[in-house]
């Protein structure tokens, strides 16, 4: 596939497409489906909040029916199929499928490439997880989307039951990146990727994250139990690349793409790759990759993010990038030099705050926030490490807390408002103490509002405050920060 000119990537051909689908939608509407416009964006809102979201459910409450594609391909067939015919690049694994969709969001973007990119979860904004390059989509394109898949799911569901959350926004992303007439989608799974309800595409390279035990409940409680649901995005005539894995993981994901007869590539084995660390005038402290063969390849690349662990994250959307240019796509090295430069940390070692200077970062599994930790020790500068922590109770609560005690002068324990899933703050200081013997000084604070508001009084001289533990805590806090800002 060569680059579409500029006069193929505008308003027009969106809106053949948007006409084309809402026809189809409207042809087979059933009696009794509701009709009309959402009468404003918070009424959008109103209605997906009221689907199942799994990301807010107990694992052990999560129905089987959830986990299953018939309902999710009957919602696409009653849209018309807007994914067909889109090129995609689907990202699955345990940690970083984020990072690598950003990174190769904003180097696609600087090509030229108009980019619909599909992350979860969000952090303030539910429309950040549907973007046309790095902008979130409007809110009447995300609420005219979310009524042709409200209609088409009501169609569907005496038959398959009712959309999820998540299905309906995955829906509604790939509607709008078909109306929009964007040239590359950018496609991270929910949980898993077997049965993760965006494993109903086709897409012309697959890559594959670091794999860790995570969502055990769900995925199963080993490291190959957890690969062979990732796995499940390899599909035939789609080369797959992963990050260096254990040896576990590797043998699942090459039995899978034997059986797919999908090309598999790790990097450092089959793909070229090196990184080091180090510190620079220009760049102080940072990680640097290079990928590929000496004519083709990426040489001495500085790692955009913060934290030697996002080093196999962007040397994965580089080898994704070569990739890319095997089918055509014209990617030059110092355009996607250029693009790397202009990321969003989004959550990543982010720094929301000045005065004192606060962080958040989505890291939730114990091997995350080890290198978090490290990451802000090794890049930031500061005396007293303040950490607000709060996480869901489906996760490895104690092996958390061990690395938090190795790298934190103070915790404060709190949760998100209004997740069922979030662990009491009280539960959380009663097991730092009790049951791993904890020497930081802990507290707990019954809010993330009221655990800013400790914090930003402990603080002295050059002390640094960190969110972690979730994307929930990670958003709430910067929510909290844009509300103190937009009152100035």
């Amino acid at each position: 596939m060569t680059k579409l000119p500029a006069s193929k990537t505008g308003a027009m051909p969106g809106r053949c497409a948007a006409v084309s689908t809402e026809k189809r939608v409207v042809r087979k509407r059933s009696k009794g489906v509701p009709r009309g416009a959402f009468v404003n964006h918070q009424a959008a809102i109103d209605f997906l909040d009221s689907r199942v979201n799994i990301e807010r459910v107990r694992p052990d409450k999560v129905k089987n029916e959830v986990w299953k594609l018939d309902r999710m391909q009957a919602l696409l067939a009653e849209l018309g199929n807007p994914h067909d015919g889109l090129e995609i690049v689907h990202i699955a694994g345990s940690k970083g499928k984020g990072s690598v969709c950003n990174m190769l969001e904003c180097t696609l973007e600087a090509c030229g490439y108009t980019t619909g990119v599909f992350t979860s979860p969000h952090l303030v904004d539910v429309r950040e997880r549907v973007r046309i390059g790095s902008v979130p989509i409007e809110e009447p394109l995300f609420d005219r989307a979310l009524e042709l898949c409200r209609d088409a799911a009501f169609v569907v569901e005496s038959e398959h039951g009712m959309a999820t959350y998540f299905e309906l926004l995955t829906a509604l992303s790939l509607v709008v990146f078909a109306q929009q007439a964007v040239d590359l989608v950018v496609l991270e799974t929910g949980i898993g990727g077997k049965l993760d309800c965006t494993n109903v595409v086709s897409p012309r390279v697959c890559g594959l994250t670091r794999i860790h035990l995570e969502h055990t409940q769900i995925l199963g409680d080993t490291l190959a139990a957890i690969a062979a649901q990732k796995a499940g995005i390899i599909k035939p005539g789609a080369v797959t690349i992963s990050t260096p894995q254990h040896d576990d993981v590797a043998c699942v994901f090459q039995e899978h793409a034997k059986a797919a007869g999908s090309p598999l590539k790790f990097l450092g084995d089959d793909v070229l790759y090196t990184c080091r660390f180090q510190s620079g005038v220009s760049r102080g402290p940072h990680a640097r990759v290079c990928v590929g063969d000496d004519e083709d390849g990426f040489e001495h690349m500085s790692v955009p993010l913060l934290g030697m662990h996002q080093a196999d994250n962007c040397a994965l959307a580089l080898a994704i990038i070569l990739e890319l240019r095997n089918l055509g796509f014209d990617l030059p090295e110092r355009m996607v030099t250029a693009g790397l430069e202009q990321i969003n940390c989004q959550g990543r070692l982010e720094r929301i705050f000045d005065k004192p200077p606060i962080y958040i970062d989505g890291a939730h599994t114990p091997e995350s926030i080890y290198e978090t930790l490290k990451a802000t020790g090794a890049h930031l500068n500061y005396d007293s490490l303040i950490v607000i922590f709060g996480c869901t109770s489906d996760k490895n609560v104690k092996a958390m807390l061990r690395q938090l005690d190795r790298g934190a002068d103070k915790i404060l324990f709190t949760q998100a408002t209004n997740n069922p899933r979030s662990v009491n703050p009280d539960e959380l200081l009663c097991q730092f103490r009790d049951e791993i013997g904890g020497k930081a000084m802990a507290e707990s604070k019954k809010c993330v509002h009221d655990a800013l508001k400790d914090a930003a009084r402990a603080v002295t001289g050059n002390d640094l405050i960190l969110l972690l533990g979730s994307f929930y805590i990670a958003g709430e806090a910067k929510a909290l920060i844009e509300e103190r800002r937009s009152q100035r």
